[in-house]
């Protein structure tokens, strides 16, 4: 119990670590996403600055976030190891939205932040016409040349989509410890009352041996001196 215990707590740090510096973003996100208002230009230069500060952060920042990373990594890794049915369940499906949580911040939001750190916009995809489409991937990258094609404000909005998909995965992990804990804690009571009532099971028919031979030897004297 102890080293679950502390796998889980390198499991839940990082991950609530994480969705605080999704949450400092959202104030950027939301008019992006969610707002039904016309967005400024004046927004679009404020998260462009933000953006900036955070991709040319200091080493040590880097560092810290990367750490945090991994930790979550070796917290799943530790639990996993001699798994038991409840940790393929809930530390599995942990781990594939931890990855999946990986694979998004490597493929989008690193990209995302050197786009905007150099400034490098493409043309937009209102600006191209069919055949410069057809060469587009999913991601809105250039098939042959790798360059992003979206334009300043499109960029900003993938951005802002993919630090949306890291927070419900995260939530996720969250969610799925939680309930492998309430698990483990609705087994426990079980067994506890298991265990329970099995000794008193026990007792009773410890009594129930104990006081049975008495009562026959009396019975048999009684029987006795009705005879004589």
């Amino acid at each position: 119990m102890p080293a679950t215990s502390f796998a889980t707590f390198l499991i839940i740090t990082p991950v609530a670590f994480f969705l605080g510096i999704l949450f400092s973003l959202f104030p950027y996100d939301y008019p992006l996403l969610w707002s039904t208002a016309a967005t400024p230009a004046s927004h679009f230069d404020a998260i462009e600055t933000h953006l900036k500060l955070l991709h040319n952060a200091p080493n040590l920042i880097q560092r810290i976030l990367h750490i945090m990373l991994a930790m979550g990594l070796v917290g799943l890794i530790m639990k996993l190891y001699k798994p038991s049915e409840s940790n393929m369940l809930f530390d599995g499906g942990s781990l594939v939205l931890y990855m999946v949580a990986v694979i998004v911040y490597l493929a989008n939001i690193i990209k995302g932040l050197r786009i905007v750190s150099d400034g490098t916009y493409g043309l937009g995809l209102k600006d191209l016409n069919q055949d410069q489409l057809d060469n587009v991937d999913t991601s809105g990258y250039d098939v042959d040349t790798g360059d992003s094609v979206l334009g300043r404000e499109d960029n900003l909005k993938v951005l802002a989509a993919s630090n949306t998909i890291l927070a419900l995965v995260l939530v996720g992990v969250l969610v799925l410890q939680v309930g492998q804990w309430y698990a483990d804690r609705t087994d426990e009571q079980t067994l506890k009352e298991f265990k329970a009532a099995e000794e008193k099971e026990l007792q009773a028919k410890k009594a129930a041996e104990s006081t049975g031979p008495s009562v026959k030897r009396q019975t048999s004297g009684s029987e006795g001196k009705k005879t004589r």
